[in-house]
């Protein structure tokens, strides 16, 4: 799984692909908000890294998109700025989803640490739901034909009970 970094200045996203490098994860670049929507839908990406501030569709617009979509909607996104410190910047960003709203200049120890923990939370996450999914199949497709075998399995008596013997359940009136 990726980590996608989106931001329309070649040279902050250069700064935050480096910085991401020891995490552990391929990072990948998008130039704009269409190009990373494009991305993510193509699958792979375990985290979004975006910029709040770009030109056609801004970060807050890519989020919203992407928890709108039922695939997308766990995605974790972390969203980083340069305009300093607006808390209702961050709110309007948390009320949509986002999964942590940085201040530029960031402590490189800090946004390592989180995107791997993000990143590590969401693999599991995905691998618990195709766990899920493959049971839920599983299940599904149990046919009546296994009934008979439930039938026929064989019961204990209950403790105290006559005879002591196991017996067998032939049919349910």
């Amino acid at each position: 799984m990726k980590i996608l970094v989106v931001d329309d200045r070649e040279d902050n996203l250069f700064a935050i692909e480096s910085l991401l490098r020891p995490v552990g994860h391929p990072v990948v670049r998008a130039h704009s908000g269409d190009e990373a929507l494009k991305t993510v839908l193509r699958g792979g990406i375990a985290v979004v890294i975006l910029d709040v501030v770009m030109p056609q569709m801004d970060g807050l617009e890519v989020l919203a998109y992407l928890k709108r979509l039922d695939h997308t909607r766990n995605l974790p996104v972390v969203l980083m700025t340069g305009l300093g410190r607006d808390d209702d910047l961050a709110a309007r960003a948390y009320g949509l989803g986002v999964s942590d709203f940085l201040v530029k200049p960031v402590d490189p120890w800090v946004v390592r640490t989180k995107v791997r923990a993000l990143a590590e939370l969401y693999i599991e996450n995905q691998g618990l739901r195709a766990q899920i999914s493959a049971l839920t199949d599983r299940r599904a497709d149990a046919s009546a034909t296994d009934l008979p075998n439930l039938v026929d399995a064989r019961v204990p008596r209950q403790p105290g009970g006559k005879g002591g013997r196991a017996r067998s359940i032939r049919s349910i009136d």
